[in-house]
């Protein structure tokens, strides 16, 4: 490594982890090239096959989160367009669900091929518009994502022999809503088994993340898929509501917040339409004291900071067996200050920019109310840049139960740590929330990982690692996290009508 300039380390270097000045382990900046996707000026809404304008000609913008640019300007769907796009999608229907499960396959593997064929396209893209490092949109986002558009291929002849009867028919329409976490990935859970199961789409994704699912529409295009098959329509949330409401929609999938997920639970109460609801989590991650420490810590690390903490089923609750508590706290704080926070687009990156102002006000209040009822809070040095929305890695120790922090969704790279004594404790504290997404043991003994896991309300619980994704296990939550299972085999029964 040449050693060149190896004494100016700017202070934003210093900020993001960087080694000291001389060190042999020092980073260059590696940023990827924007000039790997074309983004145009506007965007119109997905329908029947075509971009096309809003009825009412509303547009709004949307911006880079790690610099407040404006990227592209979109067009807004309304009721009118949801209207349009459901009788386009009910159309498309009668041909699509007649098609053998064989020649659906045939355009599910088309889509999924392209998809590896465009990634470094579509991970600059999303790292654009959401702001998560690149390494994260190209080592875990794209690869899942093409993932499950060939899991769901297999599927689409097969479905007679996936336990649900022997001829199971599709629902009909699927209206899908999806968040601005994993705006790409959350699409493919919705649109890879809809399609498979020989549904068709109307999927409205979130206000402040629309570029990729606007990519993916053109994908249905270069891939042939039929018109009205799959329709995309960018959006705020009265578009998600009149989508929810729409009569000739029969199947409702959403991924996002509990409060939300509870108004389209009323919203759908006394009809007949199918709904899968996944939603916020409060994980709990515990360590016990014969826990590989350094494995861990990489686990809590990822469990908690991975996408700045915006995920569902984060770690976002650590619990430390007391006789271990010190040391995992102080090698976890030496890890923190190596996170190097910044630029989203370069590949040294490891957290970067907080998806949009209102989650970053939303991150900031109840960080502030961990310290206001007595939390002793904890960063590492982080000098941040002064545009775009940014959050320190941060920890609280001294959380009881108690605490908002140990209660709310943070939905931000903010972890609280509280001790226990005994497994029971661990179990009892673990499942004292309203949520249950995720969870996590870390521990070498067998039979303790499956005494806990059958112990705790979770729809997923890792072990020995965590925020692990495959597309043949199912994932959701019990209680105020939400009902019903994406992924797996279990995921084609949302989407088929098994009478």
């Amino acid at each position: 490594m040449t050693q060149t300039k190896k004494n100016q380390q700017s202070p934003q270097d210093r900020a993001a982890g960087q080694p000291a000045p001389g060190s042999a382990f020092a980073y260059a900046p590696a940023p990827e090239s924007r000039s790997v996707v074309d983004i145009a000026p506007s965007y119109g809404l997905f329908i029947d096959g075509e971009f096309t304008d809003a009825a009412d000609g509303r547009v709004f913008k949307t911006v880079s989160p790690s610099t407040e640019e404006v990227l592209s300007e979109v067009a807004q769907a309304g009721e009118a367009d949801v209207d349009r796009a459901v009788r386009a999608a009910r159309k498309a229907f009668e041909s699509w669900s007649a098609l053998p499960g064989s020649e659906r396959a045939k355009y599910l593997f088309r889509i999924a091929r392209i998809i590896q064929e465009r990634s470094r396209e579509l991970a600059v893209l999303e790292s654009l518009d959401n702001g998560k490092p690149i390494k994260e949109t190209r080592d875990a986002d794209l690869p899942l994502v093409a993932a499950y558009f060939f899991y769901y291929a297999g599927w689409a002849d097969k479905l007679a022999h996936a336990g649900f009867g022997p001829a199971p028919r599709p629902l009909g329409v699927a209206g899908q809503v999806i968040p601005w976490n994993f705006p790409l990935l959350m699409l493919a859970w919705k649109i890879a088994p809809a399609l498979a199961t020989g549904n068709t789409v109307v999927l409205k994704p979130a206000e402040t993340t629309p570029l990729s699912a606007l990519f993916f529409a053109d994908i249905c295009r270069q891939a042939g898929l039929p018109k009205g098959v799959v329709n995309i329509l960018p959006g705020y949330g009265d578009a998600g509501a009149a989508l929810v409401a729409h009569e000739g929609v029969d199947k409702v999938a959403f991924t996002g917040s509990t409060a939300v997920g509870k108004q389209i639970a009323r919203t759908v109460a006394g009809t007949k339409k199918k709904v899968t609801l996944e939603l916020g989590g409060k994980g709990a991650n515990i360590v016990f004291d014969d826990a590989p420490v350094d494995q861990a810590v990489e686990g809590i690390v990822n469990g908690i900071f991975f996408n700045q903490g915006q995920v569902c089923c984060a770690g976002s609750r650590l619990l430390l067996q007391e006789s271990v508590a010190d040391e995992v706290l102080d090698a976890l704080k030496r890890r923190l200050s190596t996170l190097r926070v910044g630029d989203p687009l370069d590949k040294n990156t490891d957290i970067g920019a907080i998806n949009s102002a209102e989650q970053l006000a939303r991150i900031t209040a109840l960080a502030e109310a961990g310290e206001a009822e007595g939390a002793e809070r904890w960063s590492p040095a982080c000098e941040l840049p002064s545009a775009g929305y940014w959050f320190a890695p941060t920890l609280f120790t001294g959380v009881t139960q108690a605490h908002r922090i140990a209660r709310e969704e943070i939905f931000g790279p903010v972890l609280s740590v509280l001790t226990f004594r005994t497994p029971a404790e661990a179990v009892e504290k673990a499942n004292n929330t309203p949520y249950g997404l995720s969870a996590g043991i870390w521990t070498e003994k067998g039979s303790r990982i499956l005494s806990v896991a059958n112990q705790l309300r979770a729809g997923v619980v890792w072990a020995n690692t965590f925020n692990k994704f495959d597309p043949t296990s199912p994932f959701g939550g019990y209680k105020e996290s939400g009902f019903g299972r994406e992924g797996g085999r279990h995921g084609l029964e949302a989407y088929l009508d098994v009478r």
